[in-house]
């Protein structure tokens, strides 16, 4: 498929050394420009691009920026993405650490929803919780008792069916878990976020979630 990636922090360089390396077409951007990408260009293969360009074409767009950085990504980005586009959202809100406060999340709207708000696409939501790092070491085939399962949320069916079927190829299993309303379920200090586990205590960490955002992820 033919996959941009905006952002190429710990999680986005990760998902380009991996997709590539399945023999995706990708290309990548981030905030300070192209010409900062060679390395990671140079070691997998991925074009280098600005994050107008990076959804040009693409089947699957990776949105993995700060949450602060979300407003100011451009303007009518997907309008030259491939019809159908599936847009993975693995975005976290951290507003004393990095964010600051934004009033609609504190006032409980789910992170995603902010996200689709501001990029105007729906987003299928994944990879948050996730170790940057067991995107390189944990993948293991289907059906091997320790393969480690995602949850994965989100409103299109066929969007997310699309990105479940990457996660499988990545090498890890995945979990429904509802729509962008119910993604809440997976932001951070939820039993589910960071865990290290199989489809079944991933599906029981997704029911244990409260929605009480804790003290230490609010602003």
């Amino acid at each position: 498929m033919k996959i941009g990636i905006i952002g190429a922090g710990n999680i986005g360089g990760n998902l380009t050394r991996r997709l590539t390396a399945l023999g995706h077409d990708v290309s990548v951007a981030n905030s300070r420009g192209p010409q900062t990408l060679t390395e990671l260009a140079a070691e997998t293969g991925a074009t280098p691009v600005t994050a107008a360009e990076a959804a040009r074409g693409a089947e699957v767009v990776v949105v993995t920026v700060p949450l602060k950085a979300v407003p100011g990504l451009p303007s009518g980005l997907f309008d030259g993405a491939a019809e159908g586009v599936a847009v993975i959202d693995t975005g976290n809100y951290y507003p004393k650490e990095r964010d600051g406060r934004i009033a609609a999340i504190e006032d409980g709207l789910p992170e995603s929803r902010w996200t689709e708000q501001h990029i105007g696409h729906p987003v299928i939501k994944v990879f948050n919780g996730t170790y940057a790092q067991d995107l390189l070491d944990k993948p293991l085939p289907a059906g091997h008792p320790d393969r480690l399962a995602v949850p994965v949320a989100g409103d299109d069916e066929a969007a997310k069916e699309i990105v479940r079927r990457l996660v499988d190829e990545l090498g890890f299993d995945t979990v429904d878990a509802g729509g962008i309303d119910d993604s809440w379920r997976q932001q951070p200090a939820t039993p589910v976020y960071g865990l290290r586990a199989g489809t079944d205590e991933v599906t029981k960490a997704l029911a244990e979630a409260s929605r009480e955002r804790s003290e230490a992820f609010r602003a």
